[in-house]
Formats: structure tokens, sequence, C-alpha cells
């Protein structure tokens, strides 16, 4: 079953140096429908102003990963980490049991769009850690190619969730096959372009949920960029 959520019926929100597009309920927006997909709670695709961004705030128990997709994001916390990041690196943070941190667009004159996700984690009350992780982005083109995993992979953040996140850059007409373990569910996010899923077509900002498939068949109508997130 494969459930498509156009990009034009997702909620928009412009604070002026925020633009956010997220999937899922999230701060003043609430939609009951919409509080989630299997563990994950977060999907924004947001773009924030030079040198703009969230001050001080704490989370507990969630998974929280951040994709730079363009532009450099600085993230600092009460762990001691000060780190910045561009595209073809990750960010994974896991609040445990408490964690403050900050987040900025780490440019002055560049925007910064970046995927922000949250999740449930596999295991509560954990010690908060933080990781950024690098991958090689050549290694995107016409492959699936895992950036974050509870399993040990090369270039991957990990994560305490039993999940993995895919990034892609497939070529018009190009296509991928994904083998699916039973029982497991998928998100899948278009960055940017137009690729078909089981036949159904989605283009940029669009998401699908799929649960009980065997075999995911992803096809590029056009250069697509896109997220595949494997779930429990």
């Amino acid at each position: 079953m494969i459930d498509v959520f156009p990009a034009a019926s997702r909620h928009s929100a412009d604070l002026g140096w925020l633009r956010s597009h997220p999937s899922f309920s999230f701060g003043a927006y609430h939609d009951p429908n919409r509080t989630g997909f299997s563990v994950m709670r977060v999907c924004n695709d947001d773009y924030l102003a030079p040198e703009k961004g969230f001050g001080a705030h704490p989370h507990s128990d969630m998974e929280i990963v951040s994709i730079v997709l363009n532009g450099r994001i600085r993230h600092e916390d009460n762990m001691g980490n000060s780190v910045v990041s561009s595209f073809g690196e990750v960010q994974r943070m896991s609040a445990g049991t408490g964690v403050i941190h900050t987040e900025f667009n780490a440019s002055e004159d560049q925007e910064l769009r970046l995927l922000q996700l949250w999740f449930m984690p596999q295991e509560r009350g954990m010690k908060p850690s933080y990781e950024a992780s690098r991958f090689d982005v050549d290694k995107l083109h016409n492959a699936l190619l895992p950036v974050v995993s509870n399993q040990v992979l090369e270039q991957a953040a990990s994560i305490n969730q039993n999940m993995t996140i895919y990034l892609s850059k497939l070529e018009q007409g190009k296509q991928l096959e994904y083998v699916v373990e039973p029982g497991r569910k998928q998100f899948i996010y278009i960055i940017e372009g137009k690729l078909s899923v089981h036949g159904e077509t989605l283009f940029t900002g669009d998401e699908a949920q799929i649960e009980a498939a065997e075999e995911l068949t992803l096809t590029a109508a056009a250069p697509a960029f896109f997220m595949l997130i494997d779930l429990p």
C-alpha cells in the first residue's frame, strides 16, 4: 500500500527568516491525521535566512537528524559540541535524558536548506550523544547511499533506532530496485525532480508512505534527488 501526499497538500509556514514545509504536525501547526509515520515524528524541509536560526532549546528522548541540502548549518550544544556542516554532511543528536542545543545558518549571505528529521528512540533514557558524519556525494549517483543507520556502515551516522536513511540522485530513465524486509515501512521524500514509485509519480516536495510492499521499483521520470527511509 502506498499513500502519496503531494507537496501542495502539506503545510507551509513563512516566518520571514524561516520558510518551513513540515510533513507532520509541528509547533503551532497541528493536524490530528498527520502526527507521524512509524517511529518518525518530524520531517521539515526548512529554508533559513543568513545568520538566522533556532536559539537554545531542550530535547529529550528523541533521535534528531539534520541533513544539509544547501548552505551551512552551525550546531552548538551543552555537551560541548560546536560543528559547522554543509552538503555532504549529516548531524545526528540522540537527546536521551536531555540536551540543550542551538542551530543557525552559519553563512552571512547564503540561504540554508536542510531536512530536519525526528524519530522516537529504540531505547529511552539513554545518555545524550552527538555525531557529525560526512559522505561521498559522488556515491549518490544512481544508487541508494545510506547516510544514517543503526547498522555500522561506512560514512553513515549511527542512530538509536532500527532504521536507515538513504539519499539518491537518479539520472533520468535510470531505475533502482529496493528489496523490502517483511514488516518494514518506507518513507520517500522528493527533494528535487520526478520519481515513479510503483506506478505513482512523485514530484518535488511530494512524499510517499509505504506499507506491506515486498519490493520497490524507483524510476526517474526526470533527474531525481530523493530520500528513502526504511522504518520498523
